[in-house]
C-alpha cells in the first residue's frame, strides 16, 4: 500500500515544498531529495552519499529509512535542524587566515568593561569581564586608580560607581580568557596610578599571568610588524612598562603625522566624536591608516547610561577596536554580535583584503564603488513560535530586514502587518536590495508587534557573507541577546 498523503500541517508552507519533490501519494526519494538540496538549497557539494546520511539522521520510519526514502516528517524534522539555518554552518568554526598581523582584523572590543551599568553610579564587578569573555570579547579595558593598602583598584574615575581591585580583575581575566577563543586577549589599561602602584600592577600582571603574558617581542627583536593572533598570549595597552610590547599608546595627530612617525607597535584611541569627523571628511585616509596601525573607537564621554554609538560606521574603515559598552542592549550590541558570530565566534575577523592591501584606494563614502554589486532577495515567508504578549491572545506581527555596511548600502524594508495572528504567522512577502560591498555588510531581521505600537519582539543579525541560499530557519533572539528557541523565521534568500 502507498503511503497516504500527509495530514494538513501548521507548517503547511513545508508541507508545500515537500509536496513539489514528492509524487502524489509517494515519499520523497533519494534522487528528489538531492535534486531539492541541489536547486534549492544551492547545496552543490551534495552527493547520494550525504543524502543518505541525511535520512538516515532525520528519517524515523523505519520502512522509509530502509528504501532510502524520506516522509514528509522526516523532511520536515531536517528543515527545522540547525543544517537549514540561515548561518552558514562552515562559519561556525574559525576558518579565516589566522596568521596575518593583528592590524588586518575587526577585534571584539569592549569600554569600560568593568561596568555592569551606567557610567556615574553603576556597579563595578567581576562578572562583567566574565561576561565579555564569554561573548568572545578579545579587548577588556580596565581604569586603573591608587587604591588602599597598595593595591590598585579599578573604577570610573571621579564617579560614584563602586570599585573592584585590580588584581581580582587579572585573576578574573587569567582564569576565563581562553575559554571561548584561544586567539589573543588585550588588555587596554587607562592607568592614572602612581609610580608605587604601576609597580603593584606590573607584578600582579607578571605573578597572575605567567606565561600566558606577553612580555617580549617574538624572536627577542625590535617588531617591524604586529604578530599575528597565533601568537596566543594576553597583550597588555599601556603607557606602564615594559610589558608593553605591540600595543603602545600614543597620542592621535593627524594621518600625515602617523605616517611619517608612527610605529607598527603603536595605536591610537580616538573618541567617537573625532573618529566621525575623520570618517566624514577622510574616509579614504583613515582606510589606509588602519591597514598599517591599530586604532582604537571609544564611546563619547556623554554617553553617560552606557549607551552605544553604531559601530558599522567605524568598522567601514577599518578600525580594529571598536570599543562598545557590553552591559547595554541594543541595534549596536546586535551588530557587534552579529559581526563576530562570524569566523568561529573567535572574537578575531579578517578584514576584507581592500582593507589590508593596498591595491587601491577605498572611499567608504562614496555612492559608487569599484565592486560588483550584488543582488540580494528575501521572501520572509511565515514565523513559528513566535512570542505572543502574555496580555493577549493574538500578535500584530511584521518583519524588518536591515542592510549595515557603507552608506550606499545602508537601507530597510518591512512586510506588511499581518493582524490577529498566533504564534505561527505567514507574511510570503518578497524584498530586494542591492549591495555594492557586501563584505562590509550586515544583514539583521526584526519581528516587531504592531500592537499600538512597534514592540520589539526578536531579532538575528549575521555577516552578508555567511548567509546561506535557499528555504533557511532564522533563530530569534531576545533584546538582551538570549535565544527565543524555538522562535524562528522562515524565509527564502537568494542573491547573485
Amino acid at each position: 500500500m502507498l503511503p497516504s498523503m500527509p495530514p494538513t500541517s501548521r507548517r503547511a508552507e513545508i508541507l508545500h515544498i515537500y509536496c513539489c519533490y514528492a509524487p502524489v501519494g509517494m515519499r520523497m526519494t533519494m534522487k528528489s531529495l538531492l535534486e531539492f538540496l541541489h536547486k534549492e538549497q544551492m547545496e552543490t557539494h551534495v552527493t547520494e552519499g550525504t543524502v543518505v546520511a541525511m535520512i538516515d539522521k532525520y528519517e524515523i520510519d523505519e520502512t522509509a529509512r530502509v528504501k532510502r526514502s524520506m516522509t514528509f516528517e522526516g523532511f520536515l524534522r531536517y528543515m527545522e535542524s540547525k543544517d537549514c539555518c540561515v548561518f552558514n554552518r562552515d562559519h561556525l568554526a574559525v576558518y579565516q587566515d589566522m596568521g596575518q598581523p593583528l592590524n588586518h582584523y575587526f577585534i571584539s572590543s569592549s569600554h569600560n568593561t568593568y561596568l555592569m551599568g551606567d557610567q556615574l553610579i553603576g556597579k563595578s564587578q567581576l562578572f562583567a569581564y566574565v561576561s565579555a569573555l564569554r561573548r568572545g570579547c578579545r579587548c577588556l579595558e580596565i581604569d586603573c586608580w591608587d587604591g588602599p593598602d597598595h593595591e590598585p583598584i579599578v573604577y570610573h574615575g571621579h564617579t560614584l560607581t563602586s570599585k573592584i581591585f585590580f588584581k581580582d580583575v587579572i585573576e578574573t581575566v587569567e582564569h576565563h580568557a581562553f575559554m571561548v577563543s584561544p586567539y589573543p586577549v588585550i588588555l587596554s589599561l587607562e592607568n592614572h596610578c602612581s609610580h608605587s602602584q604601576q609597580e603593584v600592577m606590573a607584578q600582579h600582571l607578571r605573578s597572575i599571568l605567567g606565561d600566558k603574558l606577553l612580555s617580549t617581542t617574538i624572536n627577542n627583536t625590535c617588531p617591524k610588524e604586529l604578530p599575528s593572533p597565533q601568537k596566543k598570549k594576553i597583550v597588555v595597552a599601556m603607557e606602564l612598562s615594559d610589558l608593553v610590547i605591540y600595543t603602545k599608546s600614543v597620542k592621535f595627530i593627524s594621518f600625515s603625522h602617523s605616517s611619517e612617525h608612527q610605529k607598527c607597535y603603536e595605536n591610537t584611541s580616538i573618541g567617537e566624536n573625532k573618529a566621525r569627523k575623520l570618517v566624514r571628511n577622510a574616509g579614504t585616509e583613515f582606510v589606509l591608516h588602519n591597514m598599517r596601525f591599530i586604532s582604537r573607537i571609544y564611546p563619547a564621554g556623554t554617553r553617560a547610561f552606557s549607551s552605544n554609538y553604531n559601530p558599522q560606521e567605524f568598522w567601514n574603515v577599518g578600525s580594529q577596536l571598536v570599543a562598545l559598552n557590553f552591559q547595554s542592549t541594543g541595534l549596536p550590541m546586535d551588530l557587534n554580535t552579529g559581526k563576530f558570530r562570524d569566523n568561529g565566534g573567535c572574537g578575531y575577523v579578517l578584514k576584507p583584503s581592500f582593507m589590508r592591501i593596498n591595491q587601491k584606494s577605498f572611499d567608504p563614502n562614496s555612492f559608487q564603488h569599484d565592486f560588483k554589486p550584488v543582488h540580494l532577495l528575501v521572501k520572509v515567508i511565515s514565523g513559528d513560535n513566535i512570542p505572543v504578549p502574555k496580555t493577549r491572545k493574538t500578535i500584530d506581527p511584521y518583519v524588518r530586514v536591515e542592510i549595515h555596511g557603507v552608506p550606499s548600502d545602508s537601507c530597510r524594508k518591512q512586510t506588511n502587518t499581518v493582524k490577529c495572528t498566533d504564534a505561527n504567522p505567514r507574511w510570503d512577502e518578497s524584498l530586494s536590495f542591492t549591495i555594492q560591498v557586501p563584505d562590509l555588510a550586515l544583514v539583521r531581521f526584526t519581528i516587531k508587534d504592531h500592537h499600538i505600537r512597534s514592540d520589539f519582539v526578536g531579532q538575528y543579525t549575521l555577516p552578508f557573507t555567511s548567509l546561506k541560499k535557499g528555504y533557511r530557519w532564522v533563530p530569534l533572539l531576545s533584546k538582551e541577546g538570549f535565544s527565543l528557541d524555538p522562535a524562528s523565521l522562515f524565509i527564502y534568500i537568494w542573491y547573485c
